[in-house]
Protein backbone atom coordinates (compact mmCIF):
# COMPACT_ATOMS: atom_id res chain seq x y z
CA UNK A 1 0.00 0.00 0.00
CA UNK A 2 1.74 2.97 -0.99
CA UNK A 3 2.26 6.14 1.47
CA UNK A 4 0.29 9.42 0.08
CA UNK A 5 1.71 12.32 0.90
CA UNK A 6 0.08 15.78 0.39
CA UNK A 7 2.25 18.73 -0.38
CA UNK A 8 1.32 22.82 0.19
CA UNK A 9 3.29 24.97 -1.29
CA UNK A 10 2.14 27.54 -4.15
CA UNK A 11 6.00 27.54 -5.61
CA UNK A 12 5.87 25.51 -8.60
CA UNK A 13 9.46 24.82 -8.55
CA UNK A 14 9.96 23.50 -4.98
CA UNK A 15 6.44 21.63 -5.86
CA UNK A 16 8.24 19.98 -8.73
CA UNK A 17 11.33 19.15 -7.01
CA UNK A 18 9.44 17.63 -3.82
CA UNK A 19 7.12 15.46 -5.87
CA UNK A 20 10.13 14.45 -8.12
CA UNK A 21 12.14 13.80 -4.98
CA UNK A 22 9.15 11.60 -3.30
CA UNK A 23 8.18 9.86 -5.69
CA UNK A 24 11.52 8.92 -6.68
CA UNK A 25 11.55 7.58 -3.13
CA UNK A 26 8.31 5.64 -3.31
CA UNK A 27 5.63 7.88 -2.32
CA UNK A 28 2.93 8.84 -4.32
CA UNK A 29 1.99 12.73 -3.99
CA UNK A 30 -0.67 15.18 -4.40
CA UNK A 31 0.04 18.71 -4.42
CA UNK A 32 -2.18 22.08 -3.40
CA UNK A 33 -1.17 25.28 -4.10
CA UNK A 34 -3.12 26.67 -1.49
CA UNK A 35 -5.04 26.00 2.15
CA UNK A 36 -8.41 25.56 0.16
CA UNK A 37 -7.25 23.26 -2.58
CA UNK A 38 -5.53 21.21 0.78
CA UNK A 39 -8.68 21.19 2.84
CA UNK A 40 -10.22 19.42 -0.21
CA UNK A 41 -7.69 17.02 -0.92
CA UNK A 42 -7.46 16.31 3.10
CA UNK A 43 -11.57 15.60 2.77
CA UNK A 44 -11.05 12.96 -0.47
CA UNK A 45 -7.89 10.64 -0.11
CA UNK A 46 -7.29 11.23 3.44
CA UNK A 47 -3.14 11.30 3.03
CA UNK A 48 -0.75 9.95 5.49
CA UNK A 49 1.35 13.08 5.90
CA UNK A 50 1.31 16.48 4.87
CA UNK A 51 4.00 18.50 4.17
CA UNK A 52 3.16 22.12 4.56
CA UNK A 53 4.53 24.93 3.67
CA UNK A 54 3.93 28.77 6.49
CA UNK A 55 3.94 31.03 3.97
CA UNK A 56 0.64 30.36 1.53
CA UNK A 57 -1.68 32.78 0.34
CA UNK A 58 -4.93 33.44 1.75
CA UNK A 59 -4.50 31.41 4.68
CA UNK A 60 -1.17 30.79 6.45
CA UNK A 61 0.44 26.83 6.60
CA UNK A 62 0.21 27.33 10.51
CA UNK A 63 -3.37 28.16 10.92
CA UNK A 64 -4.03 25.37 8.62
CA UNK A 65 -2.05 22.61 10.67
CA UNK A 66 -4.29 23.96 13.68
CA UNK A 67 -7.20 23.24 12.11
CA UNK A 68 -5.98 19.98 11.12
CA UNK A 69 -5.00 19.05 14.60
CA UNK A 70 -8.46 20.40 16.16
CA UNK A 71 -10.80 18.20 13.90
CA UNK A 72 -11.20 14.58 15.71
CA UNK A 73 -10.94 13.44 11.50
CA UNK A 74 -7.76 14.49 10.83
CA UNK A 75 -5.81 15.13 13.92
CA UNK A 76 -3.37 12.19 12.73
CA UNK A 77 -2.30 13.08 10.34
CA UNK A 78 1.67 13.60 10.84
CA UNK A 79 2.45 17.49 9.71
CA UNK A 80 5.80 18.50 8.43
CA UNK A 81 6.01 22.42 8.49
CA UNK A 82 8.39 23.69 5.56
CA UNK A 83 9.09 27.14 5.96
CA UNK A 84 12.02 29.89 5.20
CA UNK A 85 11.95 31.18 8.78
CA UNK A 86 14.42 29.65 11.22
CA UNK A 87 14.03 31.46 14.16
CA UNK A 88 13.67 29.64 17.39
CA UNK A 89 10.41 31.36 18.04
CA UNK A 90 9.17 30.32 14.62
CA UNK A 91 10.30 26.56 15.11
CA UNK A 92 8.32 26.43 18.74
CA UNK A 93 4.84 28.63 17.06
CA UNK A 94 5.41 25.66 14.23
CA UNK A 95 5.62 22.86 16.97
CA UNK A 96 2.92 24.23 19.08
CA UNK A 97 0.71 24.51 16.06
CA UNK A 98 0.65 20.41 16.50
CA UNK A 99 3.36 20.43 13.51
CA UNK A 100 5.47 16.18 14.11
CA UNK A 101 8.70 17.99 12.74
CA UNK A 102 9.96 21.49 10.94
CA UNK A 103 12.16 21.69 8.47
CA UNK A 104 13.66 25.27 7.28
CA UNK A 105 14.45 26.22 3.26
CA UNK A 106 17.04 25.65 1.72
CA UNK A 107 16.87 21.76 2.64
CA UNK A 108 18.09 18.41 1.11
CA UNK A 109 15.09 16.11 -0.46
CA UNK A 110 17.04 13.12 0.76
CA UNK A 111 17.02 14.80 4.35
CA UNK A 112 13.47 15.88 4.05
CA UNK A 113 12.62 12.06 2.61
CA UNK A 114 14.65 11.01 5.89
CA UNK A 115 12.52 13.12 8.25
CA UNK A 116 9.12 11.99 6.60
CA UNK A 117 10.57 8.14 7.16
CA UNK A 118 10.93 8.60 11.01
CA UNK A 119 7.91 10.81 11.29
CA UNK A 120 6.06 8.21 9.46
CA UNK A 121 7.49 5.95 11.86
CA UNK A 122 6.36 7.05 14.67
CA UNK A 123 3.17 7.94 13.32
CA UNK A 124 1.75 5.24 10.86
CA UNK A 125 3.81 1.95 11.85
CA UNK A 126 1.54 0.22 8.33
CA UNK A 127 3.86 2.48 6.35
CA UNK A 128 7.07 1.65 7.18
CA UNK A 129 6.25 -2.08 7.42
CA UNK A 130 5.98 -2.71 11.06
CA UNK A 131 3.95 -5.21 12.70
CA UNK A 132 0.46 -4.59 13.72
CA UNK A 133 -1.67 -5.98 16.71
CA UNK A 134 -5.53 -5.35 17.37
CA UNK A 135 -6.96 -7.34 20.17
CA UNK A 136 -4.54 -10.41 19.60
CA UNK A 137 -4.81 -9.99 15.60
CA UNK A 138 -1.70 -9.92 14.61
CA UNK A 139 -0.51 -8.24 10.82
CA UNK A 140 3.05 -9.23 9.21
CA UNK A 141 3.49 -6.43 6.05
CA UNK A 142 6.73 -7.96 5.59
CA UNK A 143 6.08 -11.73 5.85
CA UNK A 144 2.89 -11.30 4.30
CA UNK A 145 0.87 -12.72 7.43
CA UNK A 146 -2.10 -12.83 9.15
CA UNK A 147 -2.43 -14.29 12.85
CA UNK A 148 -4.33 -14.95 15.44
CA UNK A 149 -2.58 -16.41 18.91
CA UNK A 150 0.12 -19.12 17.07
CA UNK A 151 -2.92 -20.30 14.18
CA UNK A 152 -2.19 -18.46 10.59
CA UNK A 153 -5.48 -17.37 9.05
CA UNK A 154 -5.93 -17.49 5.09
CA UNK A 155 -6.15 -13.95 4.16
CA UNK A 156 -6.45 -12.85 0.25
CA UNK A 157 -4.30 -10.49 -1.15
CA UNK A 158 -7.14 -7.33 -1.29
CA UNK A 159 -8.45 -8.43 1.90
CA UNK A 160 -5.01 -8.25 3.19
CA UNK A 161 -4.39 -4.96 2.15
CA UNK A 162 -7.87 -3.78 3.67
CA UNK A 163 -7.29 -5.34 6.96
CA UNK A 164 -3.54 -3.43 6.84
CA UNK A 165 -5.18 -0.15 6.40
CA UNK A 166 -7.77 -0.64 9.03
CA UNK A 167 -5.78 -2.05 11.82
CA UNK A 168 -3.11 1.13 11.05
CA UNK A 169 -6.13 3.04 11.76
CA UNK A 170 -8.23 1.44 14.32
CA UNK A 171 -11.54 3.51 15.30
CA UNK A 172 -11.60 5.38 12.55
CA UNK A 173 -14.44 5.08 10.25
CA UNK A 174 -13.78 5.20 6.61
CA UNK A 175 -16.96 5.32 3.92
CA UNK A 176 -16.68 3.02 0.64
CA UNK A 177 -15.45 5.54 -1.19
CA UNK A 178 -12.17 6.41 1.30
CA UNK A 179 -11.46 2.91 1.38
CA UNK A 180 -11.33 2.67 -2.20
CA UNK A 181 -8.90 5.59 -2.21
CA UNK A 182 -7.03 4.06 0.31
CA UNK A 183 -6.64 0.41 -0.63
CA UNK A 184 -7.35 0.26 -4.65
CA UNK A 185 -5.83 3.42 -5.93
CA UNK A 186 -7.51 6.88 -6.78
CA UNK A 187 -7.11 5.81 -10.37
CA UNK A 188 -9.11 2.63 -9.88
CA UNK A 189 -13.02 3.03 -10.96
CA UNK A 190 -14.88 0.16 -9.20
CA UNK A 191 -18.24 -0.23 -7.63
CA UNK A 192 -18.64 0.98 -3.75
CA UNK A 193 -20.53 -2.61 -3.67
CA UNK A 194 -17.33 -4.04 -4.18
CA UNK A 195 -16.11 -3.08 -0.82
CA UNK A 196 -18.81 -4.66 0.74
CA UNK A 197 -17.59 -8.22 -1.23
CA UNK A 198 -14.52 -7.83 0.30
CA UNK A 199 -15.45 -7.11 3.81
CA UNK A 200 -17.74 -10.34 3.77
CA UNK A 201 -14.38 -12.06 2.65
CA UNK A 202 -12.12 -10.67 5.15
CA UNK A 203 -14.56 -11.88 7.93
CA UNK A 204 -14.92 -15.32 6.58
CA UNK A 205 -11.28 -15.60 7.06
CA UNK A 206 -11.02 -14.25 10.32
CA UNK A 207 -14.12 -16.00 11.55
CA UNK A 208 -12.02 -19.60 12.52
CA UNK A 209 -10.69 -17.15 15.51
CA UNK A 210 -13.37 -15.30 16.43
CA UNK A 211 -11.70 -12.30 15.30
CA UNK A 212 -14.77 -11.11 12.51
CA UNK A 213 -15.73 -8.69 15.02
CA UNK A 214 -13.66 -6.83 14.85
CA UNK A 215 -14.27 -5.27 11.09
CA UNK A 216 -17.78 -3.20 12.07
CA UNK A 217 -20.21 -1.79 10.01
CA UNK A 218 -21.16 1.99 10.64
CA UNK A 219 -24.71 2.16 9.26
CA UNK A 220 -24.83 5.15 6.97
CA UNK A 221 -21.19 5.68 7.51
CA UNK A 222 -19.16 2.63 6.02
CA UNK A 223 -16.59 0.63 8.11
CA UNK A 224 -14.09 0.52 10.59
CA UNK A 225 -11.67 -1.52 12.85
CA UNK A 226 -12.46 -1.78 16.45
CA UNK A 227 -11.80 -3.80 19.52
CA UNK A 228 -14.65 -2.34 21.07
CA UNK A 229 -18.59 -3.99 20.93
Amino acid sequence: MTTRILIVEDEPAICEMLTFALSDSGYRCEVAGDVRQARSLVADSNPDLVVLDWMLPGQSGIEFARELKRDAGTRDIPVIMLTARAQEADVVSGLDAGADDYITKPFSPRELAARIKAVLRRASPHAVGAELEVDGLRLDPVGHRVLAGETELKVGPTEFRLLQFLMAHPERVYSRSQLIDQVWGRNVYIEERTVDVHVRRLREALAPASKDRLVQTVRGAGYRLSAKD
